[in-house]
């Protein structure tokens, strides 16, 4: 999710907050053993630190904040402060130190998300610093499937291609507003359009064009390790909803992502009951919840 804002900035300005600090260089590998006590649900960073090699994010702005057992002491949990906030292994009596930490450097994020009882956590800090959500997304089943679907893929999905940019990118947006109620253009198309434009290039997008361009179906893998993928991004053209179409289409995703990593994961709103069911019908089962606050 993307910030109606300009790109966010983190203030330097007393890093450190009781036991939570910004992670330097030489926490890495403190990092890396964190994230991989649950490789599914810290995907996100784990696909960052994949890319990047380093707790201190490649990203313009970005931290991440460490939150340590005794000073100087061990690392017990993580959170990504950027344009989103995301936090990584939080136990509930944690989530507050974060939380003032992010209040106490506050600028404006697009998002919090991750599990949920991390999530609602740190939310219940900045709603007591007066910093309001515009909604709260408190039930997001986190599914997962490992090995082959339970129905065949339909044989039209397949890579996005570069050519249908245009077509894909429209999708794409369409999906955003209709998820989140604004246009991901809002803070600048220029970004979004180089989002889609890497995703494409890069193989972590899959559609089926008809011959004119019309996009029937899309969906994205945002992120990608070598032990897990997170798809993203899942649209059904509406001309073609209600026609039994979207599970073949999933099965086909899940068979793409699985060339990368041994587990497909994504999170669902607990009211989307029809994308539930789809979802089910491949093969996805539920091995957590996430939350996402909308700011």
């Amino acid at each position: 999710m993307r910030s109606r804002v300009a790109p966010w900035s983190a203030s330097r300005k007393g890093a450190n907050q009781g036991p939570v600090r910004v992670l330097v260089h030489e926490d890495t590998a403190a990092l890396r053993t964190l994230v991989a006590r649950d490789p599914v649900a810290n995907v996100f960073i784990d696909s960052l630190l994949t890319a990047g090699g380093s707790a201190v994010p490649a990203q313009r702005g970005a931290v991440i904040l460490g939150f340590f057992e005794h000073d100087g002491g061990q690392l017990a949990s993580a959170c990504w402060v950027g344009s989103n906030v995301v936090p990584v292994g939080v136990e509930p009596g944690q989530a507050a130190h974060f939380g003032r930490w992010i209040a106490s450097h506050w600028e404006p994020h697009a998002s919090i998300f991750g599990p949920a009882g991390a999530v609602l956590g740190i939310m219940d800090a900045l709603s007591a610093a007066g910093i309001n959500a515009q909604e709260v997304r408190a039930n997001q089943p986190l599914l997962v499937i490992e090995g082959m679907p339970l129905l065949a893929p339909n044989p039209a999905l397949e890579p996005s291609a570069s050519g249908r940019f245009n077509e894909v990118l429209a999708a794409a947006a369409a999906m955003f507003e209709e998820e989140v109620g604004y246009s991901p253009f809002l803070g600048g198309e220029e970004n979004y359009r180089r989002r889609v434009a890497w995703l494409i290039t890069n193989g972590h997008s899959f559609s089926h064009c008809e011959p004119d361009g019309e996009v029937v179906f899309k969906a994205d893998l945002g992120a990608v390790t070598p032990r897990a993928t997170q798809v993203q991004g899942v649209w059904m053209n509406p001309r073609y909803r209600g026609l039994g179409l979207s599970a073949g289409y999933m099965a086909g995703v899940v068979l793409f992502a699985q060339r990368l990593a041994p587990v497909t994961s994504l999170y669902v709103n607990d009211f989307n009951h029809r994308a539930r069911a789809v979802y089910a019908k491949v093969g996805f089962e539920q091995a957590g919840t996430f939350a996402t606050v909308l700011f």
